[in-house]
């Protein structure tokens, strides 16, 4: 199996694949068991899931379909690529693969964790957690290694049909069996607990403004998680990601029966030790063994499944944009498979040895990797979005954001003053980025002007009709030359030609990106693919091999962002133009 393959299943998923992609890589371990412990443990700042869950798909839905048409026409495979593509610039993608794998560890040491729980309640204690945490993960691991993601996605069906089966179930059953229904088993927790269903519930600091800025942290941060980030790209289509941003909130009915589960533990069986718990105690005391086992099962699934697709994404980061480029850049595919698959292994071992030395709860494990990712979101929106953003900016942000985020939640600050951590640390991340980028090159780096044309500069560029309606496409290659000027970023790019020749009538040919833009006419979308409108438009003016770009009152384009050109014969002419090849690059 070819890495392509591999990593993101040939790029021909279609909704219902993708659907149960994500579902299966979304409902973790951390719903099953995460959920409800909070729910049990904390009270009322467990209600932040509700808050945020309808929120990130929202984001999804704009951002993810843009996402995918980049990864689409860049061949691209991983969050880490997006980077180094958007920017050109190898070592901060080697950076954002390095944060991607560092902050994948502590959510697959979730799903770990969670399975050690599972096997160890299952079995009445017979099975110690450590030996079910490591049989448990050699199994993942071996399933990875052959199956890649599309064998995640197949096995999904089994285990989303498993878990909503089992919250349905248990999520009614339960308070229905010990207080005759949902509602009174609220009023008995209110008479019980009365502070426990209103913030902080059973905490001292999670407050209303905690509440907000997670939920608002978690909502832009949520897809930058890599796992996510990249099964974007095995859809078939960007509409394929808006239909499946619709949809998705359906399968968050799970999350208030796993509170209702949390809270009628608490009234039930007081007193344990780790709320994670909750959830296998009560199924233990309340229904038959089979019947737990039957739970335990789907809960061995929720950890499997995410834990396979999060090693997946973990060891493609380290082996294609962390070793490759800066350890080894001759490396082929085929070698960045068979190492990624070595890598599966070492990334297991160092979650399961996390796992067990470790006593964080599942929920805290998921924010402290959650306030990690968050500080990729405004790499990834203002690269999409903003011609302004430069390499420079974002590295000097992310590594802003992620200093702090570290800083204040390894020593102890979280909340920060009531706030989440990981929301401060973005906002900084955001004024830094601003700043940097409104003060630096223009072109973002040295590394941004210094892009391989043969990347992003268009190779095929359509035709349109002459005198008497006939159409004659026409191949031009450009490149870029640097001029000094009196601009701030003290050089202007502009478009020179390569190469431009003829090519056959019937052969049809597309709009592929270049690198650009319209000093006039600026396109609104600095990072477009096949169906961007042209925002410039490239007329030969003559037979002396150049080519002119005509942009407003200025017939230039700056090159230092994305648009579209589309080149255009002569209509003067009544015959197809010949433009032979132009020998020598030449500043138009």
């Amino acid at each position: 199996m070819d890495l392509e393959q591999w990593t993101v299943g040939g790029r021909g998923f279609g909704l219902v694949l993708v659907w149960l992609l994500m579902a299966g890589e979304i409902f973790t371990t951390f719903t099953f068991f995460g959920a409800s412990g909070w729910a049990y443990s904390k009270g009322g700042p467990v209600l932040y899931i509700l808050g945020y869950s309808p929120l990130i798909y929202i984001v999804s839905f704009f951002i993810l379909p843009l996402i995918w048409e980049v990864g689409r026409t860049h061949g691209l495979q991983t969050q880490a690529d997006f980077f180094q593509v958007r920017y050109g610039n190898t070592y901060l993608g080697a950076f954002v693969a390095l944060v991607g794998v560092v902050c994948l560890i502590p959510y697959v040491q979730i799903q770990v964790t969670g399975l050690g729980i599972i096997v160890e309640i299952a079995s009445f204690g017979a099975i110690h957690r450590t030996p079910a945490m490591i049989i448990g993960l050699a199994l993942v691991a071996g399933f990875v290694f052959v199956s890649g993601v599309r064998g995640v996605a197949w096995v999904s069906i089994i285990k989303d049909l498993l878990l909503l089966g089992a919250a349905i179930f248990i999520g009614i059953a339960v308070p229905r069996i010990y207080f005759g229904g949902i509602g009174p088993m609220f009023a008995s927790l209110v008479q019980t607990k009365p502070n426990h269903m209103v913030m902080p519930g059973a905490t001292k600091d999670l407050g209303h403004a905690w509440y907000v800025t997670t939920v608002l942290m978690i909502s832009f941060g949520f897809y930058m998680w890599p796992q996510y980030f990249a099964a974007s790209f095995t859809a078939k289509s960007g509409r394929i990601l808006r239909r499946n941003a619709v949809i998705m909130p359906l399968y968050a009915i799970t999350m208030p029966l796993m509170f209702f589960i949390g809270f009628s533990a608490l009234l039930i069986l007081p007193g344990l030790s780790n709320g994670d718990l909750s959830m296998l105690m009560i199924v233990r005391k309340t229904f038959p063994a089979w019947f737990l086992g039957v739970v335990g099962g789907a809960g061995a699934l929720t950890a499997m499944v995410p834990a396979a697709i999060q090693l997946l994404t973990g060891a493609t980061l380290y082996s294609k944009n962390l070793f490759r480029p800066i350890l080894a850049p001759g490396m082929t595919d085929q070698q960045v498979a068979k190492l990624a698959k070595v890598m599966v292994l070492v990334l297991t071992s160092g979650a399961v040895l996390l796992a067990v030395y470790s006593s964080m709860s599942l929920v805290s494990l998921w924010l402290l990797g959650s306030a990690g990712v968050a500080q990729l979101f405004p790499g990834v929106v203002l690269g999409l979005f903003s011609r302004r953003v430069t390499t420079s900016g974002i590295f000097a942000g992310l590594v802003t954001g992620l200093a702090i985020a570290v800083f204040l939640m390894l020593t102890g600050r979280d909340p920060f003053y009531g706030l989440n951590p990981g929301f401060v640390a973005l906002c900084f991340n955001f004024v830094v980025t601003g700043v940097v980028s409104r003060t630096s090159n223009a072109c973002g780096s040295s590394d941004r002007c210094a892009f391989d044309s043969s990347l992003l500069l268009t190779p095929h560029v359509s035709g349109s009709a002459g005198a008497g309606g006939s159409k004659r496409p026409v191949a031009v290659i450009t490149s870029l030359a640097a001029r000094r000027c009196s601009h701030l970023a003290r050089h202007r790019f502009h478009s020179v030609v390569r190469s431009a020749q003829p090519m056959p009538k019937a052969q049809s040919v597309e709009h592929r990106p270049v690198l650009g833009r319209c000093s006039d006419r600026p396109s609104r979308d600095p990072f477009p693919t096949g169906r961007s409108k042209p925002a410039c438009r490239v007329r030969h003016a003559n037979a002396k091999d150049q080519i002119r770009v005509q942009a407003g009152r200025d017939n230039r384009c700056n090159l230092d962002r994305l648009v579209s050109l589309a080149i255009e014969r002569n209509p003067a002419r009544a015959t197809p133009a010949r433009i032979p090849n132009a020998g020598q690059l030449r500043e138009l």
